[in-house]
């Protein structure tokens, strides 16, 4: 398979599926106290490269290492040569030497491409402004955990156009989900990967502008930030832009009776989501959290060669 984690196109459906079953199975081994003694990454380490902030791609990559036997170091950036202009395309070849695999939170896609380029050893998008792939593999193992298939479900994105929408659109392409995408006109996902995923001709892949339209009858409703990291100065426009796009509980009374609400955290409550809708009885958030935990640790298994 695929050496990368780059996007969710470096996975294909059986390597999903492969993900999916690996991460339930590391589930019950924790739930049963069956670790301690499971170390297939021992001997491995991981390098984590940050350069935003980060609470749950962290801790659940760092502590998901250390349950599985192997050791990961957390650099920021600007602690790092790269950060004073060594080249990219260095960094990646000399950490090809120490580590086993290297995991990169920043902001531009293209610095992720950049290492998976010229490393020669797995790359992982621990998430940048274009793409959050852990996230969303984690978000449908949540569902299908929860739901019992991926199959024949309404899956309602409402918000912002950002990375999140981005990665449920190269889901969706490639595991044939029903996605309708809800966000303010000027705030719509870019076209070429709307384009691009609509051309796999897999599932039903909905764009529109009206809140309500998409959130009827859905059976998952799903929410993220307004300003994401690095639109801060945005933050007042964009509150007003995105009126009529909280997940409240009137948009709640327009999905299936059993809907449930997930939200990839840190969340802004009152704003995107209201407190009531978030703390309610539809919502799967801090479970949807917590299983960040198992696929990453799959991840993980599957992507620094060792297997089961």
């Amino acid at each position: 398979m695929q050496k990368d984690l780059v996007s969710i196109k470096d996975f294909n459906t059986k390597d999903i599926e492969k993900l999916f079953t690996l991460s339930l199975d590391l589930k019950k081994r924790r739930a049963k106290s069956e670790g301690e003694n499971f170390c297939p990454l021992k001997g491995k380490t991981l390098a984590m490269l940050f350069q935003k902030s980060s609470t749950r791609t962290r801790v659940s990559f760092e502590t998901g290492m250390f349950l599985l036997g192997g050791k990961a170091l957390y650099l920021n950036t600007t602690d790092l040569q790269v950060g004073r202009g060594e080249p990219v395309k260095d960094t990646a070849r000399v950490l090809s030497r120490y580590v086993d695999g290297i995991l990169i939170r920043t902001f531009l896609q293209e610095e992720v491409e950049d290492f998976a380029e010229f490393a020669s050893i797995p790359v992982i998008n621990g998430l940048t402004d274009k793409l959050h792939p852990c996230q969303i593999l984690s978000d449908m193992f949540t569902i299908q955990e929860k739901k019992g298939s991926l199959e024949d479900l309404k899956i309602a994105y409402i918000g912002d156009g950002n990375n999140i929408a981005h990665s449920w659109l190269y889901a969706a392409a490639e595991m044939g989900l029903h996605l309708w995408i809800a966000c303010p006109e000027k705030y719509q996902p870019d076209k070429e990967i709307i384009n691009e995923a609509m051309k796999a001709k897999k599932g039903k892949i909905v764009i529109v502008h009206d809140p309500k339209e998409a959130a009827d009858q859905a059976d998952i409703l799903y929410t993220d930030v307004w300003a994401s990291m690095g639109q801060e100065k945005e933050k007042e426009n964009r509150i007003r832009d995105f009126s009529g796009f909280q997940l409240n509980d009137l948009l709640l009374q327009r999905a299936k009776k059993d809907v449930m609400v997930m939200h990839c955290l840190p969340a802004h409550r009152e704003e995107e989501i209201t407190d009531s809708v978030l703390e309610g009885r539809h919502s799967i958030i801090f479970d949807q959290a917590e299983n960040r935990l198992y696929v990453q640790q799959a991840i993980l298994i599957m992507l620094l060669g060792a297997e089961l």
